[in-house]
């Protein structure tokens, strides 16, 4: 089955035409959870179960671990109390490039201090680049779709830290697409990507023309929170307790799917792309 509009030119992955994955990714980064999470950003000022957090934490873990990939967990520490978000730290062009971003919420900012040496561990320095203030990008609000990456302009993305982001991306001949918003806190919080044109999205993004050419999967307004799937070589991985959204991607009928609870980590804003950089290590020349 292939839901490519037009399947000729998708650059992608078809199972029905047998192209290699493009984007298959071989390495994960997650961050152990530490206590002082029950202190992070949190716009309904709610606070997790840290004891349950942990657990979900290690199942998350467990369901990567079930999609061929190689996953690096790097330990807590209690000076970040988000920083087991480590998506907003990093945005990993598959196989080429990482590029340490500069999160834009101020008690966040540390945390590329600390992602730098992991990232060291498969790119060397001439493969990392770095947005700089007064620019920031939070990784949230980065979405790859092949050669082409989503930006959204959040509060958190700022116009200076676009810039720098478009013209990292153009001296690899990747394309970079600005995605106004203005109710949600990242563009993954709403619009994600799963492979073979297929795009799942919620709220404001729904009726947006930039996102026309997709295979849209609309979540429902009362499960909003499930916008935010990730595709994992084939596996995507649902948050649990969305049976809509669940069935909806299940009747696709071209992956495998399989729910993680994060009910801990909604309660910090954080979804299941938050808590892992999924990515191809670089590539061989």
């Amino acid at each position: 089955m292939c839901n490519c509009k037009k399947c000729n030119d998708c650059k992608d992955c078809c199972k029905s035409c047998e192209k290699p994955l493009k984007n298959k990714f071989n390495s994960i980064i997650v961050k152990t959870p530490c206590a002082a999470m029950v202190n992070g950003i949190s716009s309904a000022g709610l606070h997790p179960d840290y004891e349950l957090a942990k657990k979900q934490h290690k199942d998350y873990i467990e369901k990567l671990k079930t999609c061929g990939v190689d996953i690096t967990v790097l330990p807590l520490n209690e000076k970040y109390p988000d920083s087991c978000f480590v998506e907003d730290t990093a945005v990993i062009i598959p196989g080429e490039l990482a590029i340490l971003t500069n999160p834009g919420a101020k008690t966040r900012n540390g945390e590329k201090v600390e992602m730098l040496p992991a990232l060291k561990k498969y790119f060397d320095d001439g493969h990392i680049a770095k947005i700089e203030a007064p620019g920031t990008v939070d990784g949230g609000d980065v979405m790859m779709v092949g050669d082409t990456y989503y930006i959204g302009m959040s509060e958190r993305t700022n116009r200076d830290g676009i810039r720098q982001f478009h013209n990292i991306l153009a001296k690899i001949g990747k394309k970079l697409v600005p995605v106004p918003m203005t109710e949600m806190l990242h563009l993954k919080t709403g619009v994600n990507y799963l492979e073979h044109n297929n795009l799942l999205i919620a709220g404001e993004f729904v009726n947006y023309p930039t996102f026309d050419s997709f295979n849209k999967i609309v979540v429902p307004a009362d499960e909003a929170y499930a916008a935010n799937c990730i595709w994992v070589n084939e596996t995507v991985i649902v948050p649990e307790g969305y049976p809509k959204t669940l069935k909806a991607i299940q009747d696709l009928g071209i992956y495998r799917v399989i729910t993680c609870d994060t009910s801990e980590y909604r309660k910090l804003d954080g979804g299941l792309s938050c808590l892992s950089l999924r990515f191809r290590t670089l590539d061989k020349k």
